[in-house]
C-alpha cells in the first residue's frame, strides 16, 4: 500500500523559497554496480553510482528490485540527492538518497533524464 504522502492526490506540500531548494543537492551519476540487497525491509538493490569528480563514487540502498534486476541498471543514469547524512540499512550504510516516483501498485520507478547527461550535473 502507498504511503498518503507519495500518492497522486496528496496535495502540494507547503511553499519553500528557492534558497532553501538549492539546499537540497540532486545530481546525476551513472550506476557502476547493483546487486540484491535482502537485508532490506522492502525490496531493495545496493547501488554503486558515480557522480563525477565533484561528488566521487558513493552506496545507495533503493527501494527499486520489484521494477529492476540488477543487470540492467549498470551504465544508467539516475538522480539522487548526494547532501543528505549517511543512513545505515541493515549492515549497510546508504550515502545518497536514490530518486523515484510510486506507480499506480505503489512501485518505486526511477527519475532519470532522458538523454546523456555529465556525471555530477546539478538539477535546477
Amino acid at each position: 500500500m502507498m504511503h498518503l504522502a507519495h500518492a497522486p492526490e496528496a496535495p502540494a506540500a507547503p511553499e519553500i523559497s528557492f534558497a532553501d531548494f538549492l539546499k537540497v543537492d540532486i545530481r546525476i551519476g551513472t550506476v557502476l554496480a547493483a546487486e540484491a540487497y535482502p537485508e532490506a525491509r522492502h525490496p531493495s538493490l545496493k547501488l554503486r553510482i558515480d557522480f563525477g569528480p565533484g561528488v566521487g563514487v558513493r552506496r545507495s540502498i533503493a527501494q527499486i528490485a520489484v521494477l529492476y534486476a540488477p543487470a540492467t541498471l549498470v551504465g544508467r543514469q539516475l538522480a539522487a540527492v548526494v547532501n543528505f547524512p549517511p543512513r545505515q540499512i541493515g549492515k549497510a550504510l546508504s550515502e545518497v538518497l536514490t530518486l523515484g516516483f510510486a506507480d499506480a501498485g505503489g512501485r518505486v520507478a526511477l527519475f532519470a533524464p532522458d538523454s546523456p547527461v555529465a556525471n555530477g550535473a546539478r538539477l535546477f
